[in-house]
């Protein structure tokens, strides 16, 4: 039977304050994630300040999603350490980790088809700003409305706000659930495959929204489509079989000769 990890001191920073500005929005430290006799994450190490686009890529079966999952508290880590802020944060179970500060999308849209776009989006945001009332109309926190139509001009879906989210285009679908995550007011973003199923005008689209909201926050993205992480991230980090295989600028990661033989396959 596997061990839970036990939380450590923080290595900066002790979650009851605002941490130190050099303190990175997150760290892990040697994160592992075993699954019986399969290890899918292999003592992986980053660290990423504030204000960074950071891209985690490698070939199907890398480990990418077993990290992120790791992450966001989807699973709990055989051994190593997350820290969000300075924060010891492993273990914690989604919603604790959410409420610390991290917000993620999903590689398959993750939204309420039967509300509107504005619902979905409005939810989000109440789950951070009031305890929910099922005997109050919801019209009457007028900061949930506000907040719910600044994060949809943000996403350009502002003139879409009365319509069902089941009804949008998949692009549309996709910039929808970066909103709801968006209205959880995140410090930290994942996002897991952002322009999956995206026709091009949809990626460009995209591509363009993740560089706006990038101005206010600290993003990671797992992306296959190579243009799209090298137009995006300032710093790759490449996984194979659960392992770190490189990690550099887009530049050096595209003359990695290891990164070339095992991912980039030329």
């Amino acid at each position: 039977m596997t061990e839970a990890p036990q939380h450590s001191a923080a290595p900066v920073g002790n979650g009851r304050g605002p941490a130190p500005t050099d303190t990175p929005v997150l760290q892990t430290e040697a994160l592992t994630m075993q699954f019986g006799g399969l290890t899918a994450v292999n003592r992986v190490s980053l660290r990423i300040p504030r204000g960074e686009i950071r891209a985690v890529i490698g070939p199907n079966g890398a480990g990418k999603s077993t990290f992120f999952n790791c992450l966001t508290g989807v699973l709990r880590p055989t051994s190593g350490h997350i820290y969000l802020n300075g924060e010891d944060v492993t273990g914690l179970p989604p919603n604790a980790v959410s409420h610390k500060g991290l917000a993620r999308s999903y590689q398959i849209t993750n939204i309420l088809p039967g509300a509107t776009v504005l619902e979905n989006v409005r939810v989000a945001a109440q789950s951070r700003r009031h305890a929910w009332n099922m005997v109050r109309n919801r019209y009457a926190f007028p900061d949930l409305m506000d907040k719910a139509r600044a994060v949809l001009d943000a996403v350009g879906l502002r003139e879409d706000e009365n319509e069902l989210a089941a009804n949008l285009s998949h692009g549309a679908q996709r910039n929808l659930e970066i909103g709801i995550a968006l209205a959880t007011e995140p410090q930290l973003l994942c996002l897991d495959e952002p322009t999956a199923g995206m026709s091009v005008s949809e990626t460009h689209s995209t591509v363009d929204l993740v560089r706006r909201i990038a101005k206010n926050l600290t993003i990671v993205i797992v992306e296959h489509d190579m243009e799209v992480v090298m137009g995006l991230a300032g710093t790759i980090k490449v996984l194979d079989y659960g392992e770190v295989l490189a990690e550099g600028t887009p530049a050096e990661i595209q003359a990695n000769p290891r990164v070339q033989e095992v991912y980039l396959k030329t």
